[in-house]
């Protein structure tokens, strides 16, 4: 297959072609821009008469065996980490024209994402998601304490899953996480990443092409919002629930379509922090440590993770609070100098950092507003969005006054020391927060776990029941 066609003008862009259910779709019927960096690419129209599923069909994975199905994904994670694997290449040098990330970054999150489908790690979230994981595989009997018999199911559920464009490692976790519930899936792709979800899906495919996983997975791309595609696709008589991953304005947009018999399971935009009790600050050694596990908390992704900390507060003196500030920017513009990400700011970003940088009286900062790591200092957390590698330290008397900033858009929040987590967790759930762990482990959580303050699996399913009566 040819990656590249042309514009009118002789322009040469790259295609992203779909996967239906087993058949790969190409074609460059629509030209797309890519929300980040403005790059154009090639698709085909969307078959609809394909990508939607027949409510008369019974989902093609509904009585395979569970631990079946792990053992196909982890099959599929051994195949795409394979170094012949010509799909994941040709995916990511696709990607690495759309894509905000460096591909050296982006290649990376994929290739690790893949460990996800580890049968321990798959078996674990089953059992964490599921009271009974037999209900996933049949009809579980139930009786009340009047004698009332009935069976309940985990039904496979139908479901489009709107992908974020930050990470690609979204993909490989999605298609696994919809196959466990057995559902019928639509993957809409992110313009930023148009060819990760194909390229595991032709992966699956090569190895078995009739296996009902397969058979139960679409991915296809339009440009949020285009209403001649949502107004087809965002139905109760084609779907059951909308996974919607991404920004406001993308879980705004979707908004609008829900009503009786089409539900949103949200992984909101979020914001993460970090918390440093005045211990973070007692001696070189231990600054030294903590700045370095806090630069790699807000490192995550170069920024980009919903995980990635954006606002730390620090409990201490302004004087020895600043020491651990510069040594903070310069862990932050180590990794960054490593990551190969040498982004500018945006120009309404760097004005704002800018006019900050003059008023020396009220903030501090360290680094320069060139997008390779800059830290501000501030009593109050500064009012715009700290992103391509911006911390902002809040410094604080005590702890306790950084629990106001937090609310039902915080999500990870990493702390030192460990030892007075529990003094705040209470708080800091009563505030909004969904997640508090050591400083600098931001990243992996602990297996079958909620995230985004649910467990995922649980919400996928249609849960069904079958009344027997008295008797």
């Amino acid at each position: 297959m040819n990656a590249q066609t042309e514009t009118e003008t002789g322009e040469p862009i790259v295609s992203a072609p779909f996967f239906l259910r087993g058949e790969l779709v190409e074609g460059t019927d629509v030209i797309q821009k890519s929300r980040d960096l403005g790059v154009t690419f090639a698709t085909p129209n969307i078959p609809f008469d394909k990508a939607i599923p027949k409510r008369t069909e019974v989902p093609p994975l509904l009585n395979v065996p569970v631990s079946e199905i792990i053992d196909f994904l982890v099959e599929t994670g051994q195949r795409l980490v394979a170094p012949d694997n010509q799909y994941v290449h040709e995916c990511f040098d696709r990607m690495a024209s759309t894509h905000i990330l460096p591909r050296s970054v982006f290649e990376t999150v994929g290739k690790h994402a893949v460990a996800y489908l580890d049968k321990r790690i798959l078996q674990a979230e089953v059992e964490q998601n599921f009271r009974d994981p037999g209900a996933l595989d049949g009809w579980v009997p139930k009786e009340d304490f009047n004698g009332r018999k009935a069976m309940v199911r985990a039904y496979a559920p139908r479901l489009i899953h709107v992908l974020p464009g930050n990470s690609p490692g979204v993909a490989v976790k999605s298609i696994a996480q919809g196959a466990l519930v057995k559902a019928v899936n639509l993957f809409k792709m992110s313009s930023a990443d148009p060819f990760y979800t194909v390229a595991i899906l032709r992966t699956m495919a090569e190895i078995d092409p009739d296996h009902p996983i397969v058979k139960s997975m679409s991915a296809v791309y339009w440009r949020g919002g285009d209403a001649a595609v949502e107004n087809v696709l965002y139905r109760p008589q084609y779907f059951d629930k909308i996974v919607a991953w991404g920004g406001g304005d993308a879980i705004n947009n979707v908004v609008k379509y829900l009503g009786p018999g089409f539900q949103l399971v949200s992984f909101d935009p979020k914001t993460s922090i970090s918390m440093l009790g005045k211990e973070a600050l007692a001696s070189e050694e231990i600054m030294e440590e903590t700045a370095a596990k806090c630069a790699a908390d807000l490192m995550m992704l170069n920024q980009e993770a919903c995980a990635a900390s954006r606002f730390q507060f620090v409990e201490g003196p302004q004087d020895k609070v600043d020491q651990w500030c510069a040594k903070f920017q310069r862990n932050i513009a180590e990794r960054a100098a490593a990551s190969g990400d040498v982004r500018p700011l945006s120009v309404g970003l760097r004005d704002e950092v800018e006019a900050l940088m003059m008023m020396d009286d009220e903030y501090g900062t360290w680094g320069r507003a060139d997008g390779k790591g800059l830290v501000i200092r501030s009593e109050e957390p500064v009012d715009f969005h700290p992103i391509n590698k911006i911390g902002n330290v809040v410094r604080v008397d005590s702890l306790d006054d950084s629990v106001k900033w937090v609310n039902v858009a915080t999500q990870t929040i990493g702390f030192y020391p460990s030892e007075r987590m529990a003094d705040y967790r209470d708080r800091l759930g009563a505030g909004g927060a969904q997640r508090v762990c050591p400083l600098g482990e931001a990243g992996p959580s602990t297996v079958g776990t909620p995230w985004d303050g649910m467990y995922p699996l649980h919400r996928f399913v249609n849960w069904m029941v079958n009344e027997n009566g008295v008797g």
